[in-house]
């Protein structure tokens, strides 16, 4: 395999990276804090998507649509939490599953109904239309350099935020001992309810970002749940910098890996079978990875202090 390949795989991996930490940030947030296993997260992601494809096809514009998709999905989160997923932190697990499930399956049904099957997909905004050589040889889309640049930028922001503030300063006291923070006098409803809104906005923000690349679709946000779930796993259940760090790692396995199986087994298999088996191989990664992290350090690489 050349040198470029590997070069434009590894970007391909960063960028993916990029768009699973949006997911999995709010959602190990939630888990961390909350202590609810929330399996909607992924239609956030969805419905996300689909509020900046509607803004976009009355507008035509795609910063305007982003802009719109992020505060809508806040708005819903924030809906969600406290019409609905509030009566479920005193029960157990098994029931905010059954609960999460069936806001997933609704929501499904209700984008088919409101939208149809068919997909939809956000055109890349001129701004960001092209491609630039990185170097001789490695051309590079400049729509996925900019997903790139936008996910550092919302990884910093995040680490201010959540290093710097008041408010961070209370989110990182929740992951460790939601039990102390209510009894110092925290309004931890209050804080749900953000915590809450916070992961909405970003899966949200994600939908809305991945609509040039690939297609908004019913049940778009379902693989992606489960991606947002190996990460928070591997990560550290509450750990923003363990959610980094695996989205990484779990990006650049999916691509990097994805494409050195691929050359590997051209060696060996006729062309046809090599590519029927490499997408199966490369998703069988992830979850060794998984594993190995679980046996190793069961709370993740890097758990959130007091798990």
């Amino acid at each position: 395999m050349s040198a470029t390949i590997l070069l434009a795989q590894a970007l391909n991996g960063l960028q993916l990276a990029m768009l699973l930490f949006l997911l999995a940030a709010g959602l190990t947030l939630v888990f961390g804090i909350m202590d609810l296993i929330n399996l909607s997260h992924g239609t956030l992601y969805m419905m996300g998507g689909y509020f900046a494809a509607t803004v976009f096809q009355v507008t035509g514009s795609f910063w305007l649509a982003m802009g719109t998709a992020v505060p809508l999905a806040f708005l819903l989160g924030v809906a969600l939490e406290l019409l609905l997923l509030r009566h479920t932190y005193r029960r157990s697990h098994l029931d905010q599953v059954m609960v999460t499930f069936g806001v997933m399956v609704f929501f499904e049904d209700l984008v088919k109904l409101l939208w149809g099957n068919a997909s939809q997909r956000l055109a890349t905004p001129t701004l960001l239309q092209g491609q630039v050589e990185l170097m001789p040889g490695v051309v590079y889309p400049i729509y996925r350099l900019g997903v790139i640049a936008l996910g550092i930028v919302v990884v910093v922001a995040l680490y201010l935020f959540v290093q710097r503030t008041r408010l961070g300063m209370l989110i990182r006291a929740g992951a460790s001992n939601r039990r102390m923070v209510s009894a110092l006098g925290v309004n931890i409803d209050l804080l749900f309810t953000l915590v809450f809104g916070l992961g909405a906005a970003l899966a949200g923000l994600a939908g809305a970002v991945v609509g040039p690349v690939s297609s908004v679709e019913p049940g778009m946000g379902n693989h992606a749940l489960i991606l947002s779930f190996v990460i928070i796993v591997v990560g550290g259940i509450g750990s923003i910098r363990g959610a980094l760090v695996a989205a990484l790692a779990l990006g650049l396995i999916d691509t990097v890996g994805r494409a050195l199986i691929a050359a590997a087994l051209h060696e060996f298999l006729p062309p046809a079978m090599a590519s029927g088996i490499t997408p199966a191989l490369a998703s069988t990664l992830l979850y060794v990875m998984m594993a190995a992290v679980l046996v190793l350090r069961p709370s993740g690489l890097f758990p959130a202090p007091g798990r």
